[in-house]
């Protein structure tokens, strides 16, 4: 199992299937960044219950500092049996066979019977700050524009979407423009047009809160188990 983004859904749910006894390939640009949130604290995050957000939470009440949340929940996730970690960019997706073949910026290319894309707001994602744009996501990590246009090239049909960001003490407003599937393209979690890819979090349509994206976690983690035990 892949899963490509280690923001709040890509982290929850490779923990998730890592607890189960799957192993897991958590694939992020960013490591220093796994689980970062859209807010500098965790007041009224409202993670739920059983999910590794709420137990990260509950280990540092009643500090609500992001940051601090941050290391915690890194530890967490570097600690857990089953996680492997990889800082990579993911460029292309091609299923063949029982497998999908994963494409890399750095070039060695990666294998996994089933791909989740849980990567937020940067299929070609684009930071807008004042009048200033970058092709960037949020954090100003580097856009999944070639693995965009892998997907439309597959024939997924992808519309655009936005999201902004209200500004926090020194720090200005900003707003991110990225492409998700229109809602047509996904059955459930699933691609409609490859077998073995699936989607979760901000990057699918529809609105998205903390709650909601952890709670989708689950029940994509609880899909795919489930599958695993199917008889072939």
């Amino acid at each position: 199992m892949a899963v490509v983004g280690a923001g709040l859904g890509g982290t929850e749910l490779a923990w998730r299937l890592a607890r189960a006894g799957q192993d897991v390939l958590l694939v992020s640009q960013a490591l220093d960044h796994l689980g970062n949130l859209y807010q500098p604290t965790i007041q009224g995050a409202a993670f739920p219950e059983g999910s590794v957000f709420a137990q990260v939470e509950q280990q540092m009440a009643p500090d609500t500092d992001g940051w601090t949340f941050h290391r915690l929940l890194k530890a967490e996730i570097e600690a857990t049996s089953g996680i492997h970690l990889l800082q990579s960019t993911v460029t292309a997706l091609d299923e063949e066979d029982d497998q999908v073949v994963i494409s890399t910026w750095e070039g060695p290319k990666l294998h996994a019977r089933t791909v989740v894309l849980a990567v937020g707001a940067f299929l070609k994602g684009r930071l807008l700050i004042g009048d200033t744009m970058e092709d960037a996501g949020r954090l100003s990590e580097v856009a999944y524009d070639f693995l965009a246009e892998d997907l439309i090239a597959s024939g997924v049909w992808l519309i655009g979407a936005e999201q902004t960001a209200a500004g926090v003490d020194a720090a200005p407003a900003y707003d991110v423009r990225f492409l998700t599937p229109a809602p047509g393209e996904l059955d459930g979690f699933r691609i409609k047009r490859l077998d073995r890819v699936r989607m979760l979090g901000r990057c699918m349509p529809g609105e998205h809160t903390y709650g909601s994206v952890l709670r989708d976690a689950a029940r994509l983690a609880a899909e795919l188990l489930d599958s695993q035990r199917e008889p072939t």
